[in-house]
């Protein structure tokens, strides 16, 4: 478990921004965090200790949850995919369309805004 909470705090050095989506309910569905940079939108969705994908997409995608397009992607267990996302190289600029941010679903109705970061 220390080796997932040191992968988040990595990320966190790295720019990236957390939510935590919920169900009707208000019960949490998912960790998801999300680095928008270069082009390009780096998110990690963690919903259990062994289930966890990554993906890089361009920053023109319309549903980042949901992307049409994918430029890597990895899965497996949280620590698997925290490390293969820290170990993963840093685009080249201009992969994409440049992003400002992303609206994440939080809750119910609710939306976060994840800007990039600079």
């Amino acid at each position: 478990m220390n080796e997932i909470i040191n992968g988040l705090q990595a990320l966190m050095a790295r720019d990236f921004q957390f939510a935590h989506p919920r169900d009707a309910n208000g019960g949490l569905v998912a960790v998801v965090g999300i680095r928008v940079h270069r082009g390009v939108f780096d998110i990690l969705q963690l919903f259990g200790e062994h289930d966890a994908d990554a993906a890089r997409i361009p920053g023109d995608e319309a549903d980042v949850l949901f992307p049409s397009k994918v430029l890597w992607r990895t899965t497996g267990s949280a620590r698997e995919v925290i490390n293969d996302l820290l170990a993963l190289a840093e685009p080249v600029p201009e992969v994409g369309a440049e992003a400002k941010g992303c609206w994440l679903p939080t809750h119910a109705g609710r939306s976060a805004w994840l800007a990039a970061s600079a």
